[in-house]
Parts: C-alpha cells; structure tokens; sequence
C-alpha cells in the first residue's frame, strides 16, 4: 500500500497558467522545507482532480520541477522530492551576492552524464584560441541574445566569469594610471580591482535610477587635459548596491554625455535576468563605445565560471591582448556545461527557477523590513536599506555581534565620507545563499537592529 503525499494540494498566487502556479507552489514549499527531502507528491491524476485542471497541465508541472532537479521520478512508485537540505550553521552570511541555489545533485549528475556523451577530447588537448572557441562563443551570444543583449560572436570574448572579465575591460579601457568614474556607490569588487591596477577612482552623484548625467558630464569636462585612460563603470539594470535602475530616457542621457565627451564605457549587465524594452542594454544605444559584460555565475550558478565581455570592433585585439596576458583559458568543463545547459532547455528552466526564488525572497524581506528597505524595479539577489553614514556602521557592527554579515559600508563607497557618499549611503543585504529560515532569522534581526537606530530620515537623494 502506498503512503500517502503530505502535500495540501494548491495553485500559487499570481496571473500565471495553471501549470506555472502549480510548478511555483510545490517549488516553494520544496525550497522551504515544507515538503522534505523524499517525500511522495500527490499522484498525478489525483491532482489534477483535486485542483480541477488538466492531467497534462500537472505533467508538464512536474516534468519541469524534475528539469530543475527538485523531483525524481521512480517507475510505478510516483514522484518524490529531490532536493537536498539547505546548509545549517551559527553564522548567517548576508554578504555574498549569490543566487538562490538552482542546481541540485541529481542535476548536476544529470548534467555530467550527458556531457560524458559528447566530449571532445581536443578541446581538452589543446589551448583554445584566446576569446574561445567559436562554438562556445555562439553559445554564450545566445544566452546573452535570451536577456536582451544582441552580441555577434566575432566581437564576443570569453572570460572566467566577470570579475575577470571587468579586469580585462579595465585594463584595456584605462592602462596604467587611468582613470574610473563609478558610482557614489558601486560594486565593492570593482572598487578592489581599481584599487590593485592603481587607477584613479571619481565618485559621480546619483539618484533613485543610478548615475547622474549632469554630474558625469561635469567630472568629464574637467578631464579633458587628461591623456591618460578614462573609463565609465556602470551597472544600469538592479544597480549594486542601490537597487536602483536606468529607465531608457537616463540610460540614453548617459550615452550622450559619454559621446560628446568621448568617454567609453563599461556596462556590468549580471543583475538583468529577463529583457525588457524599457531597459535596453547601453551596448545597443552605442555599440561603439561600450564594453558589455555578462556572465552565467549570477543568472544560473555561482560555480559556472563563465563569462563574457562584448567589445566594438575597433577594440578586439586590444581587448585579446589583455586576455590573454590575465590568463590564457578558461575551463573547457565549464564551457561544455554552458553549451549542454543552452542547448538543452536546463538553463532556460534554472533561470525561470531563480527569478521565482529570488522573488520569494524580495517579498520576505520587504515584509519584514517594510519601509526601510529601498523599493527597486527588478527582482535581484540583493535589498538595500538606505541609511545616514553613522547609522549603516553601527548597523554592521551590531548585526555582527549577533552572528549575521552584512555588507560592509565602507565596501560601496567609492569617496567615502564626502558629500556624495553621505547622501547615498546604506547597507546592502544579499539574500539568495542562506537557507530560507537563516534567512527570515537574519531579517527580523536586522529590522530590530534598524528600529533601534532611530528614526532618522533616510539619505534624501536615494529614498
């Protein structure tokens, strides 16, 4: 006799097809924990009764819940959860930038099984050509092609991931003793790496979208005697650490400034996880003076080191030159688990899982932060709390001592302690790796540890 499911049967809330609302419903309850690991779901015929929708409707849910690695399906015994526990543990890190975990044993098992099948041994016997081979290549402009981002593939060079490929972008766009404009606040890795090639970093002013056109074309103007290499760094789509994104009408202001006062730029695009018109890439406003950079670590998994830097023309052997001299390949297993990922359906299918989760996990910490938690356009793994300067110190130290990491203050601040860092500053919190209950643990402690700062009014310029 069969045990019977566990699971209440129920459709997730939202405008989605029955199919979608179902796969999300028992997503969420696997990744929750609410449903445990081997745990029998309800017989497909059965639920389809129950919820009175069709029996290929939930075939295809599970189907797609099996792509994702969350179910397993045994011949004449049924379906069963098959993702693993989540990671316990005293400290509660929430300042990794990672996504949600997507990728399951019974996945990547999955994965290495079918590349077994179809390696090929010269791509391992050999160096590569330095951007990467063609068919790696292709395979990476039509991932890009899936988030909005057109790349012909000649002008497409591969890269371990994007921090390496900002490094590459960096050095070939600025050279020694060049010259960053970043953000008031910016990626703290980006800021490291300015650090180490001994460039000069100018804070520009921002506002709720991000960069502010007057201000870089202020900074800019004053630049103009300098001979040396001068750069833009933004991430205009869920900008790090902020939040905040570049509608067209900023995104396209942006472009002109850096036209008039010929300036290239440096487009970071990890944080958009769908196209959307009215956030068009800057490499399609001006494909001639931006360095588009994208990589499969935030959108599928932070263990694929794959990334991708799409140059102008004009720029790829320079941009060659600088690859190579920072490392002469990239992973061939990487590459291949790329090309089975693009080419089977399972990228589609963990990408779809992480926005979902990542969505979760904004509404988790948007109602329990409330109001002290910035609003942002696009789902991301990451929230941030605008805070005086004073205030976000004393809130990392205090979050610390109660065994929870945030991102450190100081770590965005491209000049801190000026007047452009004192009215954008905050912490940023990451949400995709703890555990969901870690998570909603580290949250609640932190909105105690805000209310507790008072109630001072968050920086004017980004509330």
């Amino acid at each position: 006799m069969r045990l019977r499911s566990p699971w209440q049967p129920r459709l997730a809330e939202g405008s989605g097809s029955p199919g979608e609302r179902l796969a999300a419903a028992l997503s969420q309850d696997i990744l929750s924990g609410a449903l445990e690991v081997g745990a029998r779901l309800p017989a497909q015929r059965d639920l389809a009764w129950r919820l009175g929708i069709g029996l290929g409707t939930v075939t295809k849910a599970y189907a797609l819940l099996e792509r994702r690695g969350l179910l397993r399906s045994v011949r004449g015994s049924g379906s069963f959860v098959a993702a693993t526990e989540a990671r316990k543990g005293p400290l509660i890190d929430l300042s990794r930038n990672a996504p949600p975990s997507g990728v399951s044993e019974r996945l990547l098992a999955r994965t290495l099984a079918a590349v077994s099948r179809r390696l090929d041994a010269d791509v391992f016997n050999a160096y590569p050509p330095v951007a990467g081979h063609a068919r790696y290549r292709n395979e990476m402009a039509r991932w890009f092609r899936r988030l909005g981002m057109e790349a012909d593939p000649q002008c497409l060079l591969l890269a371990g991931g994007a921090q390496h490929a900002l490094a590459v972008a960096l050095s070939t766009l600025c050279g020694p003793g060049g010259t960053l404009l970043v953000e008031a606040q910016t990626y703290p890795g980006v800021l490291t790496l300015a650090r180490l090639m001994g460039l000069r970093v100018l804070a520009v002013a921002m506002d709720a979208e991000g960069m502010l056109p007057d201000a870089l074309d202020e900074i800019l103007q004053g630049l103009r005697a300098d001979t040396s290499g001068i750069a833009v760094y933004l991430t205009p789509t869920m900008q790090n650490p902020t939040t905040g994104s570049m509608g067209r009408a900023r995104r396209e202001a942006i472009v002109a400034v850096c036209r008039a006062r010929d300036a290239m730029l440096v487009e970071d695009d990890v944080y958009t996880l769908a196209p959307e018109a009215e956030f068009p890439p800057l490499a399609s406003l001006a494909p001639e003076r931006v360095v588009y950079i994208n990589s499969l670590s935030k959108t599928l998994n932070p263990s694929l080191r794959v990334g991708g830097l799409v140059v102008p023309p004009a720029l790829v052997a320079r941009t060659e030159a600088a690859l190579h001299a920072s490392g002469l390949m990239i992973s061939p297993l990487g590459c291949v688990v790329m090309e089975q990922w693009v080419l089977d359906g399972t990228a589609e299918a963990i990408g779809t899982a992480i926005r979902e989760e990542a969505a979760r996990r904004r509404a988790l910490a948007g109602a329990i932060l409330g109001p002290a938690m910035r609003d942002a356009r696009h789902v991301g793994y990451h929230v941030w709390l605008p805070l005086q300067a004073g205030q976000a110190a004393a809130l990392e130290t205090a979050a610390r001592a109660l065994g929870i990491f945030v991102t450190p203050p100081a770590s965005t601040a491209a000049a801190p302690g000026t007047p452009a860092d004192e009215a954008s500053c905050g912490v940023r919190l990451c949400l995709g790796a703890p555990a969901m209950d870690e998570l909603e643990t580290a949250l609640r402690a932190i909105a105690g540890l805000v209310e507790n700062l008072g109630s001072a009014a968050p920086p004017p310029v980004l509330a």
